[in-house]
């Protein structure tokens, strides 16, 4: 099965995930001259070679207007935070006391009064601002300078319905569009529980800015052109420590990206700051069809996606794309390549494709008491046919003791919509229910086999230490017929041929 695998050991960004997801493809330059026809308004991608700790990866600079975007989310707020020497046009309006007299031009949408405290030098332009910060050198709110300095981009905040609007105008396919969405879903629940809002009242600070907007549809657009059959997480180092956001001080993970991680496997360490932003736990739990270690597999291609900031280890988060496979039964430190037996599991495991594994499955249902048997029977007969992994029936009563028939439709996640409506279109019903599991299956693949009444198809079913095999009746069938025998007198001949 071809599998990508995103190891978090320092956390998650968007557009770490995006310098990473570019190395795996193919033909990078053609990749980011997608990410750049995309059509976001202003934005430019650049990808350059970067170092950490002695790791070459690469570096995603998103330049909006020609300004690049050095974003620090800080939880809910997403509060900008930076460095002395910034070239930043900010829009969130507050007032500045400054110690110089340059031409400032500021608009006053609400009072925000801060003395500042520190000198330092725009490297761009010959004077020196005299601030007095009162929150050591960060800003940690969002405002806006009408600088003669070119101060060059502008933080915008998005509701939903912008954030919907600005998608559906990029000139990516309707799967990117409806992923890209599925993120700011997901980012928007959990603001408007940390907010005490609804979510279409909540407006995005730093996730609704142009490079965030960026971040979170390139990681989509790269994940269509790699299409993995399966992405599986490591569990997500957060880091540890506060982060400074316009409130003060918030714990890490800040509230929004902790419960964007609700049901994710996450650790601290002793790498102090905010190593998972919440676009990066957005866009994980997005694309995640499970967590865990890194599953046996041979690796094709190797990522690196490298963050801005230095620590004692390297800043980046690394993929993996290659085949996974199982090893009949063999722990993985048990593990030999040069042995026979070993080699010949790995051979088995990537025909086979997919190893058992855990996944998503949603359950369709609703009751029918007005259709007939046969009704019924072709509504579920159309249902398979449009892609339903399963359906069946069961009597139940209803109210008043009538008696009905509850339908149940097994569907693949992303394909609930679809199945709906087939649901809708083949019955009475006018409301349907469903709800998601976990699922553990285990992995399938079909085999020819000759015998002394003819060819057989046998389905194998492997995982979980255990082998199962069985016969596809369409076989029985057609041996027996052919041969003018019972089902039952072909299988006993079958079971006393077959190893």
């Amino acid at each position: 099965m071809k599998t990508l695998y995103i190891e978090c050991a320092m956390g998650a960004a968007g557009d770490m995930l995006t310098a990473a997801l570019l190395e795996l493809v193919p033909d990078k330059a053609a990749a980011l001259a997608k990410l750049n026809a995309m059509g976001i308004p202003g934005v430019i991608f650049e990808a350059e070679p970067s170092q950490k700790c002695g790791i070459t990866g690469t570096h995603m600079r998103v330049r909006i207007h020609g300004a690049e975007e050095s974003a620090v989310s800080c939880g809910h707020e997403h509060a900008r935070c930076h460095d002395d020497a910034h070239t930043h046009d900010h829009a969130h309006h507050h007032h500045h006391d400054h110690g110089h007299h340059e031409h400032h031009d500021h608009e006053h949408g609400h009072e925000h009064h801060h003395d500042h405290g520190h000198d330092h030098d725009h490297p761009d332009h010959d004077h020196a601002h005299h601030h007095e910060h009162g929150h050591d050198d960060e800003h940690a709110h969002h405002h806006e300078h009408g600088h003669d300095d070119e101060h060059a981009h502008h933080h915008e905040h998005h509701g939903m319905a912008q954030i919907r609007a600005l998608i559906a105008g990029l000139a990516v396919s309707e799967a990117v569009k409806e992923k890209a969405l599925a993120v700011y879903q997901t980012i928007a629940e959990a603001e408007s529980r940390v907010h005490g809002a609804e979510v279409e009242q909540i407006h995005f600070h730093e996730v609704g800015s142009m490079d965030a907007v960026a971040d979170v549809t390139a990681v989509c657009l790269l994940m269509e052109l790699l299409a993995p059959e399966q992405t599986i997480v490591s569990p997500i180092h957060v880091g540890s420590g506060t982060v400074r956001c316009a409130h003060g001080r918030l714990p890490v993970p800040a509230p929004a990206t902790a419960l964007i991680l609700t049901g994710m496997p996450i650790y601290g360490g002793s790498v102090q700051g905010e190593l998972c932003t919440p676009t990066g736990a957005a866009l994980l739990k997005t694309f995640a069809d499970r967590f865990g270690p890194m599953p046996p597999m041979t690796v094709a291609r190797t990522g690196y996606g490298m963050g801005t900031k230095d620590f004692a280890q390297a800043n980046c988060v690394r993929v993996m794309l290659g085949e996974s496979f199982t090893m009949d039964g063999a722990a993985a430190g048990q593990y030999h390549p040069d042995h026979p037996a070993d080699t010949a599991a790995v051979a088995a495991g990537q025909a086979a494709g997919a190893a058992a594994q855990e996944g998503r499955i949603t359950e369709i249902a609703c009751n029918l008491d007005d259709m007939t048997g046969e009704e019924i029977a072709f509504a579920a007969e159309r249902i398979l046919a449009a892609g339903a992994l399963d359906v069946f029936t069961e009597p139940i009563y209803m109210k008043k003791g009538r008696p009905a028939v509850k339908l149940t439709v097994l569907a693949r996640t992303g394909e609930e919509e679809k199945l709906a409506g087939e649901i809708f279109r083949h019955t009475s019903t006018i409301g349907v229910r469903m709800h998601t599991d976990k699922r553990y299956e285990l992995a399938r693949r079909s085999e020819q086999r000759e015998t002394p009444l003819g060819t057989i198809e046998v389905k194998i079913s492997e995982g979980f230490g255990v082998r199962k095999e069985k016969i596809e009746f369409e076989s029985l069938r057609q041996l027996a017929a052919a041969s003018g025998k019972t089902l039952a007198e072909v299988r006993a001949i079958l079971a006393q041929t077959q190893p």
